[in-house]
């Protein structure tokens, strides 16, 4: 059975946060359900929406796995973003964490360095 996983940011000013999303990401969202909302495609059947929640924004938490680990955080730096911490832990996995414009926290990790 395929499963569909849809992570939501709430956000109050959806159209920086749009841009800041589209920078981080490095694509456009495939789509947009209604005038309030827009879908991210991480991998197939992996979504991160974007919604114009101004009452919840800011308090979105979620971590992303990624085997492109080195090459992802390098290519988001290239575009502008810069993480706000970076953390390795025992076991060697890395994560690296950036906020968006209201604060949400979206993470990416990656196995030990090669």
């Amino acid at each position: 059975m395929a499963l569909d996983l849809f992570a939501e940011m709430s956000v109050k000013d959806y159209t920086v946060a749009l841009e800041w999303y589209e920078r981080l990401l490095g694509a456009p969202p495939i789509m947009y359900p209604n005038d309030i909302e827009a879908v991210f495609e991480l991998a197939e059947h992996q979504y991160l929406v974007v919604e114009h929640r101004p009452d919840h924004a800011g308090h979105g938490q979620v971590t992303i796995f990624s085997a492109d680990f080195d090459e992802r955080i390098e290519a988001i730096t290239a575009r502008g973003v810069d993480p706000a911490e970076r953390e390795t832990y025992e076991n060697g996995v890395r994560k690296v964490i950036y906020h968006d414009p209201d604060g949400n926290e979206i993470g990416f990790g990656g196995g030990p360095a090669e």
